[in-house]
């Protein structure tokens, strides 16, 4: 049975993503939208209803405007953009947090792509505080490391078409109002008693990151240990498909001391590691911004919606 998707965005990052990865599958469909009728919401609100499934990836008020544009109760909607992250009637599409969330994404009708600090985030933080190890009022920071293409087509072009200066080539901390836009959904899913503080940065990669959380053993109720923390993340995440717990401190994970932020890009996998002592324990995860991150998210999402193997096409 074939599934007609329509990508509402196509020309941005994670559409143009969406759209190449969608366009080799044979078991779907793809609506295209006359690119002279684009910004017609005619001719949007046409191809939003004749869709099984519509990616969003639009700006957030854009979004929200394609969403009240269906009308249509068989179209299923996915949305890449923050519009809906928090919405108490979107499901939020992290299949791996726990099997009740992987089966409200798979029932769904509305389905919010979480962003991709955000991702690599809640993956850390989401089964210690469910389990009571951090509580919900620990003082977390968050330390996240990303590609410039995570900033879209702009910035793209800032790094690959402009002439660099010598503080574009290193990294750029951004957001430091701490009021990034990642934040409401980083605290909403893991119930969080405070945001985090956190501190994205922008690196002169294309794609690739690592977000970090560091703990402080004496705050945690329980498992204060590194290898505590590795064997309880390792049994939360056993057996799922695209998030993997590494060997715990072993060499072979580093390239000569150093983490690698780009060694998963181009797959949808995500990879944790769990580095410490006694007194510290840091917390790393490391995917593809675009993949696991943005488009191979999106298409995990769908696959799960449709009651398809999930890596289907990633």
């Amino acid at each position: 049975m074939t599934t007609t998707v329509f990508v509402d965005g196509q020309a941005g990052t994670t559409g143009l993503k969406i759209h190449e990865r969608l366009s080799g599958r044979d078991d779907i469909e793809l609506i295209v939208i006359d690119p002279n009728r684009r910004k017609d919401i005619k001719a949007r609100q046409e191809c939003i209803n004749s869709a099984d499934i519509v990616f969003l990836c639009l700006p957030d008020e854009a979004a929200r405007e394609s969403a009240a544009l269906a009308t249509n109760p068989k179209t299923r909607i996915i949305d890449a953009s923050t519009a809906h992250r928090t919405h108490p009637d979107w499901v939020y599409g992290i299949p791996e947090l726990s099997a009740a969330q992987r089966e409200k994404i798979s029932s769904a009708r509305r389905v919010a792509v979480p962003g991709c600090h955000a991702t690599g985030f809640n993956v850390i933080v989401y089964p210690l505080v469910q389990l009571r190890i951090v509580p919900r009022d620990y003082p977390l920071t968050c330390h996240s490391l990303t590609g410039y293409s995570g900033g879209g087509t702009k910035l793209i072009a800032v790094y690959e078409q402009g002439e660099l200066t010598e503080a574009i080539r290193g990294p750029r901390p951004y957001a430091l109002t701490l009021n990034h836009k990642h934040l409401p959904e980083m605290q909403a899913i893991n119930s969080l008693a405070y945001p985090p503080l956190f501190m994205p940065v922008v690196a002169n990669i294309h794609s690739g990151m690592i977000v970090s959380v560091p703990l402080f053993s004496r705050l945690l109720n329980k498992e204060k240990t590194p290898l505590g923390i590795h064997r309880t993340l390792a049994a939360w995440y056993e057996g799922q498909r695209f998030v993997s717990v590494m060997p715990f401190q072993e060499e072979s994970n580093l390239d000569g001391g150093f983490l690698d932020a780009t060694a998963c890009n181009g797959t949808n996998r995500l990879e944790i590691f769990v580095f410490g002592n006694e007194e510290q324990v840091l917390i790393s995860s490391r995917f593809d911004n675009l993949g696991k991150g943005a488009s191979g998210a999106a298409i995990q999402n769908m696959n799960i919606m449709l009651g398809v193997d999930e890596g289907v096409g990633l």
